[in-house]
């Protein structure tokens, strides 16, 4: 299990924020309890389009140094592709596939 926080940089107020998600809901709280986001900023769907929080670059640096990995902007889009997978239906895990085909298109394209 892993907990990833993304390269984003959304302006808020006077912070600058990006995401936090993991592997399981489990193992993300336990994340956010120790590097002190509230859990009142979870966000799940359907306000959002995945499991995660916002979270400030200053906790993002905690969260870096206590084992999350870093992913770039498009991380959140892989993990929801990856859930996709998991799926029973088969139109969905078809939908995850080609999502993650058209990520690794877009992740050469943009390193060349």
């Amino acid at each position: 299990m892993t907990v990833y926080v993304d390269d984003v940089r959304h302006p808020f107020g006077r912070m600058v924020m990006c995401h936090m998600w993991a592997d399981t809901d489990e193992e993300m709280h336990v994340m956010a309890d120790a590097i002190g986001v509230a859990r009142r900023w979870h966000q799940t769907p359907p306000k959002a389009s995945w499991s995660h929080y916002d979270i400030s670059l200053g906790m993002k640096a905690k969260a870096i140094a206590r084992g999350a990995v870093l992913t770039d902007r498009y991380g959140p889009v892989e993990q929801v592709a990856r859930l996709q997978l998991k799926s029973t239906d088969s139109w969905v895990v078809k939908r995850g596939m080609q999502t993650l085909e058209r990520l690794k298109a877009i992740r050469t394209r943009e390193s060349a």
